[in-house]
């Protein structure tokens, strides 16, 4: 007998991937969390049913979401992370020498538990010293930082959920807050291709553009998410994704990657007729 994971992408369209078998599942305070091995994209974790990752893909999120900023910012030393409870994130932030502290807050230990056993491939450097770990909400975490961060990450579930106070105005307000002068934040910004996610996708890029004064979005090519489209929102107070690009100095670091180059970089800001549209729309609204 065989046995596929299916995901429904709209209520028309799923995306089923054979699976060889189950390796964990538990309902956890917050989510319920599943961990499955398939023969074409390896281990892959899912929470709610929904995807988070595969070990084949998961290097297309993590380098994008991560490497952008940093290419950016001339002096990032104190990072915030949001999420992120399987280790991609805090793993590509590591690789930069100059980062004096990570601090990841994750509303679910558990998350980061099961990833520890099942997908050692990202939870793989929580045990650097610069990271700081704490289980909290997330929203809850941020009120009280002020002028502190030069870059956060949120790297949420979708916008429902544990995940659903994380895409609000009040939380990129609090972002903003947070950040230094000069600091950047990063999101993961949804899909614009199905209905149901571009309405998501709106809302967020809205509410961030009504908090920051420069607020870009960039896009990467997920296989195993919906549509394969996926979007990101870059939000600064003060450097433009692009224009501040320093590909010579990031290139010097001599970070070896799979995805992102900064090439990949200025192109990921030139988006489809049909997204600039959609952004637009609520950028004049």
């Amino acid at each position: 007998m065989e046995l596929w994971f299916s995901e429904l992408h709209t209520p028309n369209v799923k995306i089923s991937i054979r699976v060889d078998r189950q390796l964990y599942s538990e309902q956890s305070e917050f989510q319920r969390i599943d961990v499955y091995e398939s023969p074409e994209f390896g281990r892959f974790l899912t929470l709610d049913g929904y995807m988070m990752l595969t070990e084949k893909d998961e290097f297309i999120y993590h380098e994008m979401i991560t490497h952008v900023p940093m290419a950016v910012h001339p002096n990032v030393k104190k990072v915030l992370v949001i999420g992120a409870g399987d280790g991609g994130v805090v793993r590509e932030l590591t690789r930069y020498q100059n980062i004096e502290q990570i601090d990841m807050v994750e509303i679910d230990r558990r998350v980061v538990e099961v990833c520890k056993e099942y997908l050692p491939q990202t939870a793989c450097c929580f045990d650097d010293p610069r990271v700081q770990l704490t289980f909290a909400d997330g929203l809850k975490f941020i009120r009280s930082r002020e002028n502190e961060y030069d870059l956060i990450i949120v790297d949420s579930t979708d916008p429902f959920g544990p995940g659903e106070g994380l895409f609000t105005k009040e939380f990129y307000g609090n972002c903003y807050r947070a950040l230094k002068e000069d600091g950047i934040m990063v999101n993961q910004h949804e899909s614009p291709f199905y209905e149901g996610d571009a309405l998501a996708c709106k809302r967020a890029h809205k509410r961030i553009v009504e908090s920051f004064p420069i607020s870009r979005v960039y896009q990467a090519h997920i296989p195993t998410y919906p549509s394969g489209h996926w979007l990101f929102g870059f939000a600064s107070k003060k450097y433009h994704p692009v224009d501040n690009l320093r590909a010579a100095e990031w290139t010097a670091l001599g970070i070896e990657t799979q995805y992102y180059t900064t090439k990949l970089h200025q192109g990921a800001f030139c988006l489809p007729a049909y997204v600039e549209k959609l952004l637009e729309s609520v950028e004049q609204g």
